[in-house]
């Protein structure tokens, strides 16, 4: 049996993640109690487990989430292959959010404001945080960018290898907080006081050429490379299923991501799940 559990702050993007399942043929429960988990999956188990796919949605609304633990701990010995994937974004995305579609935020009244409200969900939903096999920052993705990590880093991967994602961003935007890993490339050579490269990116092959001549960043690829080669198989032996390496310089646009880039490639070479995203390129459409 496969189960899903997706959870996750209000205007994360849990509507969008069920979605995306539910699609791809898994049985989706929306804002299912914390204390009927385990009965559900005992009722699921008496059927034809091995090809029963469900995921279940859990927000703060439920109950008792301070039991999550130990429900979880009573399946330990069942015929399921977990994973439980929680969504979050920065406050201000979520206020921001909530203040375009103008929609109620369930933990409101007339004595707690919303920000107050997206505070305290974090709060009620740590339990459920701290067990997340993934971690996903919307904060800068759209619907159909978030369907497309759903469908890339959970249904299509390969159940015998981990899913690594290297993302380029700038640090002048703010750390990407679903981050394992995080690297900081601002000591190197940077593109953007060349004038004819400024207005390129890490794509192009001529900021590639400029930072492939610099013996720093060499230097750089190298101990990365090393470190990440030694400890990533020590991650999966662990059951470690997923992991997000962060590779950031000052704006995200050149050096971070010709690093996220060449990272990728290499690692492609050892593992079947790696995929590159650039942060701050995809937020502001910059091809």
């Amino acid at each position: 049996m496969k189960l899903i559990i997706i959870s996750g702050r209000s205007g994360s993007g849990k509507s969008t993640a069920v979605r995306a399942l539910e699609d791809s043929g898994y049985n989706c429960i929306d804002n299912l109690p914390i204390s009927l988990l385990e009965a559900l999956i005992m009722e699921y188990l008496k059927e034809d487990a091995a090809s029963t796919k469900l995921a279940v949605c859990i927000d703060a609304r439920s109950r008792s989430l301070e039991k999550f633990p130990d429900i979880l701990m009573k399946l330990e010995n069942a015929a399921i292959e977990r994973q439980i994937i929680y969504l979050d974004a920065l406050g201000p995305s979520l206020v921001k959010r909530f203040s375009e579609t103008r929609r109620k935020h369930p933990l409101t009244t007339k004595d707690i404001d919303l920000r107050q409200a997206i505070d305290m969900e974090a709060r009620i939903l740590g339990s459920v945080a701290d067990l997340a096999n993934l971690i996903i920052d919307t904060t800068h993705l759209g619907a159909k960018q978030l369907s497309d990590q759903i469908k890339e880093r959970i249904i299509q991967r390969e159940e015998s290898s981990i899913s690594l994602v290297f993302r380029s961003f700038g640090f002048k935007h703010g750390v990407p907080v679903d981050t394992d890993f995080v690297f900081d490339l601002r000591c190197l050579p940077n593109p953007h006081w060349e004038p004819k490269l400024r207005p390129l990116t890490g794509l192009n092959q001529e900021v590639e050429n400029y930072l492939d001549e610099q013996p720093m960043v060499i230097e750089m690829f190298d101990e990365l490379s090393g470190l990440l080669k030694r400890w990533i198989p020590r991650f999966e032996a662990n059951e470690r299923i997923y992991m997000t390496i962060g590779i950031g310089c000052t704006g995200g646009q050149h050096r971070s991501v010709y690093m996220a880039e060449k990272l990728a490639r290499y690692f492609k070479e050892q593992f079947g799940n790696v995929l590159v995203r650039h942060r701050e390129l995809e937020r502001l459409k910059i091809k």
